[in-house]
């Protein structure tokens, strides 16, 4: 028996998904620029949510002096072997200081050297005491009164009709509360995706993974499952990490410039390339090869460096200082281990996401994309999950300006919604007929889903049992950490087959509370995300980037793919399309 939830209704003018790094500054941009109303949804809190939630060292995306926007653009697209969109990393890049200088006058520190100027650390980044970094951000928000923040409520579904947006479901983690929410304008900055593979560390350590295994892939889900079209989600990232402890590596090769070594004490990264994926690559390699273990290393730093090393590493990844105390052998005493991670979709530091014009709209009219879930713009990191939040705020700013009379019809439509609280049931309508009748349908159906697993009395399987099998799959079938991240045809085809069986299992699932019924969502987002993965794993028949997608039935780059691999859900399966390379600054949507 299904069991009842209390619906809430709400009205807004621009709905932001995700409290993280660019959903607050969108928000904050949109406040400061309009008397529009915003509200931000965010299943954790934004005090403390998404990537910086623990803190960061360093902002990697910043216009040091000497170079210019272009200069970063030319960076990540010959990282990304060209696979890039331009108009994105350009208007990106042009961002970079501007919210780096925001962020410094609300309370960011930023390392200064004697001279005042910002302490580089290599070529296009500046070190920072970033711990407090999502609580500034945060209160930022909390100050500006057109911002509502709804804290502990997870977005599960997108209201579209008519490739329009018109709002989206979720429900509250921790109350039996559902949310029906309506905007004529949706942001998605809900981040990328971890927990698709079998991690390195398993059993009770499964979790301390690179990227938040809170970010399931949520946004991601939401679109492709509404015929959003998506980009290069083949382009996995699997970072280089301290082995064990999963901290970051950047700190050790840009801080105090470690080289990557292998047992034998030979420099390896010259032998096969120090783009991102190489730097995986070459070390995977190593330790195929007998050479292994692999390190970065930290043995001919000086003790001052040793010391700083420590202090830094207590802002982002405390576990990695500890391990060095615990051993008695501080970095300039031993060298780092090192080892890949497993995959992950992130549009932050690969070009995976949303497809997106110039503005971040995505392909649904009035749906835009910012940060990890945006994608054809990578290695953007802080500062340009920043940069797209404003920018995206700023068109969603500029179409209310321009588009009234489409924006009065909308509120027309909305008008008929109240904020009141009413009880849902089978028999019950939702109010306002102005609103087409497939959106209070589908918001309907999305109402009948929470309370049939809630209100389920059995089930075969629990989302423990389904997420393991799914990751089992896609590590030894979609090329994970097993196989050394490679794969073949023959491969996908069975990750394929076999991820669809999850998908129909998971639609049994039975959830005792609303913070089981969370975790049921987010299983549900991971399969959506691995179906998709394998897709575009099928569809570049080359290998790219050596170790993100290593294809074994085409070992080599071929021409014929110089260009994205995107895909649209059409029915139940995903159509690819391969699109030419985006040449000029700005970029429009059209039909395929």
């Amino acid at each position: 028996m299904n069991k009842e939830l209390e619906i809430k209704q709400l009205k807004t003018d621009v709905l932001v998904l995700g409290g993280g790094t660019a959903g607050c500054y969108a928000a904050l941009t949109i406040a400061r620029n309009s008397d529009i109303n915003v509200l931000v949804v965010e299943k954790a809190d934004i005090r403390r949510s998404g990537c910086l939630a623990a803190g960061v060292n360093a902002l990697n995306a910043y216009i040091t002096k000497g170079h210019v926007p272009q200069d970063y653009v030319d960076y990540a697209t010959k990282d990304a072997a060209g696979i890039v969109r331009n108009d994105l990393l350009l208007t990106a890049a042009e961002e970079f200081n501007n919210v780096t200088h925001d962020l410094e006058q609300l309370g960011l520190v930023i390392l200064k050297d004697e001279n005042g100027e910002y302490v580089a650390r290599g070529n296009r980044n500046i070190k920072i005491n970033g711990e407090n970094i999502k609580p500034i951000l945060a209160d930022a928000v909390k100050e500006q009164e057109q911002i509502e923040v709804l804290n502990h409520v997870n977005i599960t579904e997108l209201l579209v009709e008519g490739n329009r947006i018109y709002g989206a479901v979720g429900f509250s983690v921790r109350e039996e509360i559902a949310y029906v929410i309506y905007a004529p304008k949706v942001l998605v900055a809900t981040g990328g995706a971890a927990g698709l593979y079998r991690p390195n560390n398993p059993g009770f350590s499964r979790h301390k993974m690179w990227y938040p295994p809170f970010n399931t892939g949520a946004g991601f889900a939401m679109g492709i499952e509404k015929g959003a079209e998506m980009t290069t989600f083949e382009m996995r990232f699997i970072a280089l990490r301290c082995k064990d402890t999963i901290a970051p590596t950047g700190t050790l090769a840009q801080g105090v410039g470690a080289k990557q070594i292998n047992s034998k004490g030979d420099i390896y990264e010259t032998k096969y390339g120090i783009t991102t994926s190489e730097r995986v690559y070459g070390t995977v390699c190593e330790n195929v090869e007998g050479r292994g273990p692999c390190y970065l290393k930290t043995t001919d730093i000086s003790e001052e460096q040793s010391e700083d090393l420590l202090k830094a590493y207590l802002n982002m990844a405390p576990s990695q200082t500890l391990k060095w105390i615990e051993s008695g052998r501080l970095p300039h005493e031993q060298d780092v281990e090192i080892e890949g991670t497993e995959p992950y979709i992130v549009g932050g530091h690969t070009a995976s996401g949303y497809w997106v014009d110039t503005n971040r709209q995505t392909t649904i009219s009035g749906l835009y994309a910012a940060g990890d879930v945006a994608g054809g713009c990578p290695q953007k990191y802080v500062t340009g999950a920043l940069a797209e939040g404003k920018i995206a705020a700023l068109a969603i700013l500029k179409t209310f300006s321009e588009n009234e009379s489409d924006n009065a019809k909308m509120k027309d439509e909305m008008d008929g919604v109240t904020a009141d609280n009413i009880k849902y049931s089978s028999e019950t309508e939702f109010s306002s007929d102005a609103l087409p009748h497939s959106i209070t349908a589908q918001a309907k159906q999305a109402l009948s889903g929470y309370e049939h697993i809630l209100g389920a009395e059995q089930s075969e399987y629990s989302v423990e049992d389904l997420e393991e099998a799914m990751q089992k799959v896609m590590d030894e079938y979609a090329g994970g950490i097993a196989t050394n991240y490679r794969y073949n045809e023959k491969q996908l085809a069975l990750a394929k087959e076999k991820i669809e069986q999850l998908i129909l299992l998971s639609e049994k699932l039975k959830a005792d509370s609303m913070h089981e019924l969370l975790f049921a969502y987010e299983l549900k987002e991971r399969l959506v995300v691995c179906k998709s993965v394998i897709a575009h794993l099928m569809g570049r028949k080359e290998t790219r980037w050596h170790s993100f997608n290593e294809n074994l039935d085409y070992p080599e780059e071929d021409p014929a793919f110089y260009g994205y691999v995107n895909s649209r859900l059409e029915g139940r399966e995903l159509k690819m399309i391969f699109r030419p390379l985006v040449t000029g600054e700005r970029y429009e949507h059209s039909v395929c």
